[in-house]
């Protein structure tokens, strides 16, 4: 094999509100996102309902 150096990583300290707060503003957007999904289903099938039947 070819002879490789070691891997040196720095490891930094990582705090929880750094952590909960970058899920805080996922979950948001994540539930945001479903949010406007449902809506848009809901409305389109309440169009197809209106015009085809």
């Amino acid at each position: 094999m070819a002879d490789h150096a070691p891997a040196a990583y720095e490891m930094v300290e990582v705090k929880a509100e750094d952590i909960m707060a970058e899920r805080t503003s996922f979950y948001d957007g994540f539930m945001k996102g479903t949010t406007w999904s449902i809506a848009g289903a809901v409305a389109v099938l309440l169009f197809l309902a209106i015009f085809i039947a």
